[in-house]
């Protein structure tokens, strides 16, 4: 794991760090602390990083600046804050966790192990996708999007009106984001389940979603028994 953590406040820095130390144990490979928001978003932009832990107020400036940023990439974000009234929107744009100031082991703990076991949010409230264009973040409302597909490391989001857009999360860490209405069909496929108009049965056991906009996607051997329950 390598993880940054945004934080201007020196002591409550080293006690994430050392908490953060503590939990991940030899997974940890590297651990940077930055306590301003120009500093940190050039280190994202530079590094590879697994995780990043992040303060809302930064000396003054809005953490939000950086959180958009940062849910774009491939990485996932946890937020740990005192602006409680920031958590829903902070979840929106799609962050893993929002851990409330102040903390405890055991609530931090929590929110670092969903890194670990991937386990998906319960109750997911994000709004948008965060997609990284030239210059600037461009916010891809849930409800454009018809599928998912895996690319790598990358994923491509295809869109309501016909347009794809490449995000830099894994196929993985865009299902723990999602929300119920997303089901992963196949190992490369996540599909909102209202965009399906039919299931397509063909000889060999091969199955087929066939979508609302005339498109047709696999459906895994593994998958079909849960999809039909749900989708029915």
């Amino acid at each position: 794991m390598n993880i940054l953590i945004v934080e201007d406040e020196s002591r409550i820095a080293k006690r994430i760090e050392r908490l953060t130390r503590a939990i991940f144990g030899n997974a940890l490979q590297s651990l940077k602390h930055i306590d301003n928001l120009s500093e940190a978003l050039q280190f994202i932009e530079n590094s590879t990083l697994d995780l990043v832990l992040l303060d809302l107020n930064l000396n003054g400036d809005n953490g939000f600046d950086l959180l958009k940023t940062a849910v774009s990439q491939s990485f996932h974000t946890i937020v740990i804050s005192a602006y409680k009234d920031q958590a829903i929107t902070a979840f929106e744009h799609g962050v893993l966790d929002f851990v409330p100031k102040p903390f405890n082991r055991e609530r931090l703990e929590q929110a670092l192990q969903r890194t670990i076991t991937k386990a998906k949010i319960e109750s997911s409230a994000i709004k948008f996708l965060a997609v990284k264009k030239r210059h600037r973040i461009q916010l891809i409302p849930i409800t454009e999007v018809v599928y998912i597909k895996g690319a790598g490391v990358y994923t491509e989001l295809f869109l309501t009106d016909g347009h794809k857009e490449l995000h830099d999360k894994s196929l993985e860490k865009l299902e723990q984001l999602l929300s119920p209405a997303f089901e992963r069909i196949h190992k490369s496929y996540l599909v909102k389940l209202s965009e399906i108009k039919e299931i397509v049965v063909r000889s060999g056991s091969k199955y087929r979603a066939e979508l609302k906009n005339g498109e047709r996607v696999p459906i895994g051997r593994t998958k079909y028994k849960d999809l039909k329950a749900r989708w029915f």
